[in-house]
């Protein structure tokens, strides 16, 4: 079988979409993580907007469920910065989405042979760092 080349045209797009996603944010995802996503927003207000060595210090020193969860996820993203050869020390928390992701169903048995529905909420982390804003 021959192989066919692909038209100039694809190609020229193809590398324009590769060169967006380098100049772009650098971005992180965590899908169907095991908590609720109003409890990980509350801790996604505290670091949107800081630079990136002071978010993971205060993530580190919270007491609350999301905050080991949102602390990976940050990470996660200066590794993929780490990739592109970004100067991690200059790079800020530009944005924090937490997503409601599906819902884990269980019943737990009661009495006189009732089921209760227990509802666990999952929830999606994204994260995306960028270099501040010129001024």
């Amino acid at each position: 079988m021959t192989e066919q080349k692909k038209p100039k045209r694809e190609k020229a797009k193809a590398e324009a979409r590769k060169q967006a996603r380098q100049d772009g944010p650098v971005t992180a995802r965590l899908q169907a993580a095991r908590i609720s996503a109003r409890k990980v927003r509350v801790l996604a207000d505290v670091v949107r907007g800081m630079p990136v060595g002071e978010a993971i210090t205060v993530l580190s020193f919270q007491q609350r469920a999301g905050a080991p969860l949102l602390q990976r996820v940050l990470h996660s993203a200066v590794a993929n910065a780490d990739q592109r050869k970004l100067d991690i020390d200059q790079l800020v928390v530009a944005d924090v989405q937490i997503d409601k992701a599906g819902v884990m169903r269980r019943h737990l048995p009661r009495a006189h042979g009732r089921a209760t529905p227990i509802r666990k909420q999952l929830a999606h982390i994204t994260v995306k760092l960028a270099a501040p804003a010129a001024e």
